[in-house]
């Protein structure tokens, strides 16, 4: 079987030769530490994104079937806005930080030498007016958001294509909440309804003619993709009763445009801990969670599935932070998840992008216990 065949297998609960091999990508910063232990060169870790050429000559050393976040997106990757802002320094102090206005147009807080994600200090759009202003003309449909050619490419190689490929589907809250801040949005939603509602509709209904327009030419795609994040360790960011009412029905709506083209598995990356969403989820077409965080309130494939049965699929729950420690912690990781995988419906991937701390010999040994 090829990897897309084995990919298909799992999430439709049908037979398959073995299982795949998945990864959900790497830190930057786990790459330069690679290539200072000569690892891997310069040129390998230049240009790194998610499937392309450099990603899976990175997976191959290691010993990865492929990376299950390769999905086909628009020319601006996960943002909606054509064009997006340009990002500026706003100001600079004399510690090194900066405010930086980034291309969604949060004013955020850098710190030389950190990685992790930056705080947000202040948000474009604050309004009706900044909406109407700032937001609304990026948000009006243009060719231009597709590379027709790359697309035209996808199309070509459609019937013999051995690797599993997604059609990312955007995200209908968690990108909001990014041009918001989650103050920002969760404010919104008691002092002027009807724009909470219409900036929500207004970025569904963009997602939805970009992915009519890549449906339409002809590409045929292995899944959808949405990404949200939009739950922290203690649970959602937004109140479950609100997003059933106010999001539900948009992502029923491209679920919907995904079955007419033969996508019956649609996936979403949500971090944190998403269970008192996959109900709204379930009920309008989304029906694999990703990466399934282990973290340390221990998340997992199982428990879903005893609530919802093969009606949920999964991809991840494999604790990323095993990859620090030795091979007996990979060992004890992988007899953890035995009786997970034998579920079905379920590909073991790390629960999201190897850290800086992971060890090369450790993802090594990983793989290679995959394999056999």
């Amino acid at each position: 079987m090829t990897n897309r065949q084995r990919n298909n297998a799992i999430l439709h609960y049908q037979p398959y030769d073995r299982m795949p091999v998945v990864h959900f990508g790497w830190w930057d910063t786990l790459l330069e530490k690679w290539h200072a232990e000569k690892r891997l060169t310069l040129d390998e870790i230049t240009g790194v994104a998610d499937g392309n050429s450099k990603d899976k000559a990175i997976g191959d050393k290691l010993g990865f079937d492929y990376n299950y976040y390769t999905t086909f997106q628009p020319v601006n990757g996960m943002i909606t806005l054509f064009p997006a802002f340009e990002s500026k320094v706003k100001a600079s102090f004399p510690d090194g930080s900066q405010h930086i206005l980034d291309n969604e147009g949060a004013i955020t807080l850098r710190k030389p030498g950190a990685g992790s994600i930056p705080s947000e200090i202040g948000h474009t759009l604050v309004d009706r007016a900044s909406w109407e202003k700032e937001y609304l003309p990026r948000l009006q449909w243009d060719e231009r958001r597709i590379n027709t050619d790359e697309l035209q490419t996808i199309a070509k190689q459609s019937a013999t294509r051995t690797e599993p490929l997604g059609i990312y589907l955007g995200s209908l809250f968690g990108q909001i909440r990014n041009w918001m801040g989650i103050t920002g949005i969760s404010y919104l939603y008691v002092d002027d309804e009807d724009l909470y509602d219409e900036i929500i509709s207004t970025a569904a209904d963009i997602q939805y003619k970009m992915s009519e327009y890549i449906l339409q030419s002809g590409a045929v795609f292995d899944f959808g993709h949405f990404w949200e994040d939009i739950a922290f360790k203690n649970g959602p960011l937004i109140s479950p009763g609100v997003f059933k009412a106010k999001v539900g029905p948009h992502y029923k709506r491209l679920t919907d445009l995904c079955h007419r083209y033969g996508i019956d598995v649609v996936s979403l990356d949500c971090d944190g801990v998403p269970d008192a969403l996959i109900p709204t989820w379930l009920e309008n077409g989304v029906n694999t969670m990703f990466p399934i965080e282990v973290g340390v309130w221990g998340g997992s494939y199982a428990p879903w599935r005893k609530i919802y049965g093969k009606e949920l699929r999964g991809v991840g729950g494999v604790n990323k932070h095993v990859f620090a420690l030795d091979y007996s912690a990979v060992d004890k990781e992988l007899e953890r998840i035995k009786p997970i995988i034998e579920l079905g419906g379920y590909i073991p991937c790390p629960d999201h992008r190897l850290p800086p701390d992971t060890k090369w010999e450790n993802v090594q040994y990983y793989c290679e216990r995959m394999r056999n």
